[in-house]
């Protein structure tokens, strides 16, 4: 069967021959997968290897089992392929298909790639982080060592043109690609319906209208997909129902793509990992739940969580093309139609929102210190570069002026994350490579294990796991272990599997916070939950691998049980012993506490008898400034004091004093405790040493302190009175005061509260003379049958002023 890009081929062929890049833009189904590396290997430039990138390990492994087949060998002698997982290759192999990861190791490994004649970078429409980071470093690498070397980015998208401009304007070809009738059928879905309910019924409406067909079913993540299956659990023995994602082993994932060997009908649950690439025998029905799970970077929390979202306008018009690749076909999509307008038109390049760290430390070994001067579709954000150095300087990768350190080096050997690759390194100086391998494995390797949330668990039953993918995971591991340093000493840890998680995510080291262990405090300030069903619920402290959900309260995946010797032990370097002295506004005095803190977490903390003085006096000082002056020990002197500052337009109210804090109470409270401890007598004078000469002068001329009456006696003017500056005195000695009495340089008459010899209130008055005048007669009159012993004239302003009885005043006069 002749593919629709085999009419294109002898154009890029051309293009190839006159100029080393090319864009090829052919929609799915065309071929461009199988047929472009063949095409190559006869040309006279084509002497060494063509790699062939494919974005996904599933892709890979079939695009090459498909192109060996069609050349009747077996996978692995002329055409193989090369992935995390597998790797079928021969000194024969001249087109090998590997992930973009597996070729960025490569060409970083070998920046000349000796021997490779062509790289061919499938799928770049989809935008992975590898992909464009791969597509970067070989046009860096063909500029400045290999101008020989062909690169050709096919896309299954009209952007070719971009890609064109970012390769040295190289040509675009296109191919018109076969087309065969598509039938879209818009069946809608409310948004209370599980989306396995709705996707199951989908399935019974497309197996009762459509009478042949497999059918091919789009849904978020596996466990959608468990869901759904258990939901078609009763259909008929002539229909056959696979699971297709990047968990399964080969041998399941090879039955899900290949016609059934028994002719049963089948239908595929897949997610987004069949959108593009591969072609499914027999498919030409497709549901479509129309949503997607991909991984979003929450670079706040440092870690990337798996985000439920609608599909994109591009990822749904790829779905619905796999019903009509090899036939007409039908698409049933669960949503209305008016709502595809809404659809976000594209997938965002990975690089716009990912962990660049493994990117960063790249590009720090490719010798360029800022990413962005690399030839890239999208530059990677200038935020996300920053927050990736300071992570690798954390793990020891990069040194403080962004260089590669060796343990750095060592690092982006291993075919891992940095983290991962860091827990690896200092797992195996402490003895647990096997352990920290494994971890690494069952982090990146989904279905393994189960999905208990206790690491240890997993990794017991992955051990004693049997089948492909398994076994397979467990060469891996051993492999990656033996890359692993050896310990200087062999070491025994009680959480083995704790330690290796702690080392690769030492922010995520968490610790209980209830007694249902559902919340968790962490290292980095984040907060966790757990359910609290889980085993790992009664460990004071876990260390966690992944977690899915909002920073503030992310729900832990997967951990490991420690200790808190564990954690000293392995932390050691990094635990601070902090003294902290608060004050108590309760008490009026302080709270000393040593603690011993790591990160956002406290170890340990007691009563700190060795707080300086001088820690504690600056406690005082910031209680008072947070909670104010009321709580100092206020005399009623000073109260008076500025009171009278006050009337005469002398500041020297809360806030002036709290502005002023520093000039005057840090002298106060030095070697002290408590606030009551200050004498009342000094808060007097530090508040009148505020006060310079001349508002000093201001408030004693116009806000006197007493007021002395005919009678001799002083009495103390209160000047926060309602009603002006006041005065209390018994009425006795006011007699002979003609005038009501006056204050300060502006003469304001006081406010007199006049007594009887009892203390008991008689008048208030501003009117002295009026008073006299007026209701004295009756005052007196009453005051005369009361206190009978005191004098009561009927005309006080010519009687003698006195606080006596008649008798003592008459033996007074007597002895004069």
């Amino acid at each position: 069967m002749t593919l629709p890009v085999t009419a294109v081929l002898p154009d890029l062929l051309t293009a190839l021959a006159d100029a080393p890049n090319a864009v090829l833009v052919a929609p799915p189904g065309a071929g461009k997968t199988t047929a472009v590396a063949p095409a190559l290997l006869d040309q006279p430039w084509c002497t060494g290897e063509v790699l062939l990138l494919s974005p996904r390990r599933l892709a890979a492994r079939a695009a090459a089992e498909r192109m060996a087949a069609l050349a009747e060998e077996p996978v692995g002698r002329t055409f193989g392929y090369a992935t995390r997982m597998d790797t079928k290759v021969s000194a024969a192999t001249r087109v090998t298909v590997v992930t973009e990861g597996i070729f960025v190791a490569r060409i970083q490994a070998d920046p000349e790639l000796a021997d490779v004649s062509a790289v061919l970078f499938d799928e770049v429409h989809e935008r992975s982080l590898d992909g464009d980071f791969g597509l970067a470093l070989a046009l860096d690498a063909q500029a400045g060592l290999r101008p020989d070397l062909r690169l050709v980015a096919m896309s299954a998208t009209l952007d070719g043109r971009r890609f064109s401009s970012l390769m040295d304007d190289a040509p675009v070809i296109e191919s018109e690609g076969r087309s065969y009738p598509l039938t879209l059928r818009h069946l809608g879905r409310t948004a209370e319906a599980r989306i396995e309910d709705s996707v199951a019924a989908a399935i019974r409406r497309a197996l009762q209208d459509e009478a042949e067909g497999d059918i091919l079913a789009f849904l978020p993540g596996t466990a959608e997909i468990a869901r759904t299956v258990e939901r078609l659990a009763n259909l008929p023995s002539a229909i056959a129902i696979h699971e297709l994602h990047g968990s399964l082993d080969p041998a399941a994932q090879r039955a899900a793509i290949r016609r059934d060997l028994e002719g049963r009908r089948r239908i595929v649950l897949a997610t987004s990992i069949a959108e593009t690439s591969l072609t499914l025998d027999g498919v030409r029905i497709v549901v479509d739940s129309g949503l997607a799970r991909r991984p979003r970077y929450d670079r706040a929390a440092g870690m990337t969580r798996l985000v439920t979202e609608r599909a994109s306008q591009a990822a749904v018009i790829q779905r619905a093309g796999r019903a009509a690749r090899q036939s007409p076909g039908v698409a049933y999509r669960l949503w209305e139609e008016a709502a595809t307008a809404g659809l976000p038109r594209f997938d965002p390049p990975e690089i716009l929102e990912a962990d660049l760290s493994a990117l960063l430390l790249g590009t720090a070994l490719w010798g360029v210190g800022d990413p962005r001067a690399l030839p890239w579709l999208d530059p990677p954000p200038e935020a996300a570069v920053a927050e990736a150095r300071a992570r690798l300087t954390v793990l020891e990768a990069l040194d403080d002026s962004g260089r590669p350190t060796a343990h750095g080096k060592a690092i982006a050997k291993l075919p891992m994350s940095p983290r991962l690759a860091h827990m690896l390194i200092r797992s195996g100086e402490r003895g647990l490579a096997a352990t920290a391998a494994e971890v690494a494995v069952l982090l990146g390797e989904r279905g393994i294990g189960g999905q208990d949330v206790d690491v240890e668990h997993r990794l017991r039953r992955w051990r004693t796991e049997r089948g492909p993918k398994a076994g397979a995971a467990r060469q891996m591991a051993k492999r990656w272990a033996s890359l692993a340093p050896k310990p200087v000493e062999q070491e025994a840890w009680d959480h083995p599997a704790g330690v290796c998680l702690a080392l690769a995510y030492p922010d995520r080291v968490a610790r209980r916070r209830d007694g249902t262990g559902e919340n968790w405090a962490s290292v980095g300030g984040r907060g966790f939950r757990l359910d609290s069903a889980s085993g790992l619920a009664s460990s004071e402290w876990l260390a966690v691998g992944e977690t899915q959900g909002a920073a503030s309260g992310a729900r832990i995946l997967s951990a490991a049980p420690l200790d808190l010797a564990t954690v000293e032990a392995l932390f050691a370097d990094r635990i601070e012993t902090r003294r902290t002295v608060t004050f108590n506004p309760a008490t009026g005095g302080v709270e000393a506490l040593r603690e011993r803190r790591l990160g956002g977490l406290r170890l340990s903390s007691g009563p700190d008898s060795g707080a300086s003085l001088e820690a504690i006096a600056e406690a005082l000082v910031e209680g008072v400034r947070t909670h104010g002056v009321s709580l100092l020990p206020w005399s009623d002197g000073a109260g008076a004091y500025r009171a009278r500052a006050a009337y005469a337009g002398v500041a020297l109210d809360d806030e002036t004093l709290i502005a002023r804090l520093d000039d005057w109470l840090p002298a106060l409270v030095a070697g002290k405790r408590r606030l009551d401890a200050i004498a009342p007598g000094a808060l007097t004078e530090a508040i009148r040493n505020l006060v310079d000469w001349n508002d000093q002068r201001r408030i004693d001329s116009m806000a006197p302190s007493h007021f002395t009456s005919p009678a001799g006696s002083s009495h103390a003017i209160d000047y926060a009175a309602e009603g002006g500056p006041r005065v209390e005195l018994r009425v006795q000695a006011l007699f002979g005061l003609a005038e009501h009495p006056v204050i300060g340089t502006e003469r304001v008459p006081l406010v007199l509260s006049l007594t009887s010899p009892a203390g008991r209130p008689i008048q208030t008055t501003r009117d002295l003379p009026g008073f006299w005048a007026g209701s004295w007669s009756a005052v007196a009159k009453e005051m005369r049958g009361r206190y009978p012993r005191h004098p009561w004239p009927d005309d006080p302003a010519a009687a003698s002023a006195t606080l006596r009885t008649k008798k003592a005043d008459a033996r007074a006069a007597g002895s004069r």
